[in-house]
């Protein structure tokens, strides 16, 4: 019965087709996720922070340290990880499976703002690219703060849209929680806030005072963790956030126009390119004058639908405004920093294949090309043609070894390593009811009681010299002597005890 009313729907090819790319979407995201999710310095920082709420009830209202220095973020990806470490039973693959969870909601998300403002193709082909495009996979299966922010960015469009386009401004309210969970998550978010100013001085809407206050007071409350720690600490992030910008943003006025310049030319190619096209920069320049031209001559088909034509105003203010906000940073740019505008390009070519294919057969042959040149491409480069990392796994199976070696005895613990840090093995150290004593400086262990009788080290380095090696948590330790050593899996184990003579 059920299966007879569905094919009697006239839509029901598009919804099997969307089912599909889901499903896709979902074996590429989940498919071996604990043997390919990364798990480094970071990702150990994030699940040891976790750990402590859950078992030790140390809550914060700090979230992960930023790149720029001594700059916090809020604590909301914590709260994110919570539930999901401990239904996993502190396994690391359960925020990642969080992580997975919301970028299929993303696929869901772009799926609707394609089918509603623009045409059901417009969605289905935004929904498809975005699934096996190599970032959004890679970002898609490991637990990061920055891999959930496509998430809550096309939300929080998405909810602006339905406000100013639909005029549902309920909306809005929920485009304020998104906003207060976003700029949490990583400071390259913040470029909303000019977004946003630009979308509502533009369209101008006639929206109750009372939305405006609901809306207010959702951000607040989902930024509120934050807001309670700047409060008690004299706004220390924010005005390190503050310095920070304006020590990058000063010198001569030529030299930064210029480089704002180039960081936009930079941003314009590489947020097509790396986000869709994934096999050629070159390409990607003649795709990008290329849908120029075809929007150009499209304009009847965003003149004759005020809908269409707003929502695609939208998205158009968020992506020259995000990328105009990138010229104001002056540091290296990463991929990830796109996460803000992940849907954006899937959308903008998802909409020039769909009005190639209304012009002409040769402009139908060219949309298929197109297509099938992109899905190739991103194939070709997805992240599950090479072989697992096994981070979760190796990392384990090295702190169970350090483990045993300790013998049931206090001990210290060292990482020698070029860009790592030791969270990760800290993290099933401490997990396993064991964690290393921690050495304190000379200042408040006078008495050096934090100092015990061996020093095991991890090294990651090819070539390993621990002894009088200046970390501190070598150099802490004192003058020594190896004890033993031996490899173990991607790394060599040593056992340092004090030095004796003979």
């Amino acid at each position: 019965m059920f299966l007879k009313r569905f094919f009697k729907r006239p839509d029901w090819p598009v919804s099997v087709i969307l089912v599909v790319i889901f499903v896709l979407a979902a074996i590429l995201r989940f498919w071996r996720i604990d043997e390919y999710q990364t798990f480094l310095g970071d990702e150990g920082r994030d699940v040891l922070v976790v750990k402590r709420m859950l078992l030790d009830g140390k809550f914060t209202l700090l979230g992960p340290i930023t790149s720029v220095g001594s700059i916090y973020m809020g604590p909301v990806y914590y709260y994110l990880m919570a539930p999901f470490l401990y239904l996993w039973r502190f396994d690391p693959v359960g925020p990642a499976v969080m992580v997975a969870l919301l970028s299929l909601c993303t696929i869901l998300i772009i799926y609707k703002i394609g089918k509603d403002y623009f045409h059901s193709a417009v969605g289905l082909i935004a929904a498809f690219t975005y699934s096996i495009a190599r970032l959004s996979v890679v970002y898609g299966r490991s637990s990061w703060n920055p891999n959930v922010v496509p998430f809550f960015a096309v939300l929080l469009m998405f909810s602006v849209i339905k406000s100013l386009v639909d005029h549902k401004n309920s909306f809005l309210i929920l485009a304020g929680l998104s906003l207060g969970i976003l700029i949490q998550l990583h400071y390259i978010t913040f470029l909303f806030f000019p977004v946003l100013i630009a979308v509502f001085l533009y369209f101008k809407p006639n929206i109750p005072f009372r939305i405006y206050l609901y809306s207010l007071l959702a951000f607040l409350f989902s930024y509120s963790p934050f807001i309670l720690f700047e409060l008690r600490h004299e706004f220390v992030n924010t005005l390190g956030a503050w310095n920070f910008i304006v020590a990058h943003n000063t010198g001569s006025t030529g030299l930064l126009i210029d480089s704002w310049w180039q960081t936009i030319r930079d941003v314009t190619i590489r947020i097509f390119w790396r986000l869709i096209v994934t096999g050629s920069a070159e390409l990607t320049k003649y795709l990008i004058a290329g849908a120029g031209i075809i929007y150009f001559v499209s304009r009847s088909f965003f003149n004759s639908q005020t809908k269409t034509y707003n929502a695609f105003k939208i998205l158009l203010i968020w992506l020259a405004v995000g990328i105009l906000s990138f010229g104001l940073y002056r540091g290296a740019i990463y991929d990830y920093y796109f996460g803000s505008l992940f849907p954006l390009p899937h959308l903008f070519f998802a909409l020039f294949l769909f009005l190639l294919w209304k012009r002409n057969l040769p402009g139908k042959l060219t949309a298929v090309l197109l297509l099938g040149l992109i899905t190739v491409f991103n194939i070709i480069q997805s992240p599950l043609v090479i072989e697992p990392n096994n981070m979760v796994k190796n990392t384990r199976e090295i702190a169970g070894f350090v483990l045993e070696k300790t013998g049931g005895t206090p001990y210290n613990f060292a990482l020698l390593t070029d860009k790592n840090s030791d969270h990760a093995y800290r993290y099933f150290l401490e997990l396993w009811g064991s964690p290393p004593v921690v050495i304190e400086n000379p200042q408040a262990d006078p008495e050096r009681r934090s100092v015990t009788d061996q020093l095991l080290i991890v090294c990651e380095e090819k070539v390993c010299q621990p002894l009088g090696h200046p970390l501190w948590e070598i150099a802490g330790f004192g003058r020594a002597q190896i004890y033993g050593q031996w490899p173990v899996s991607t790394v060599k184990v040593y056992r340092l005890t004090h030095y004796e003579k003979n």
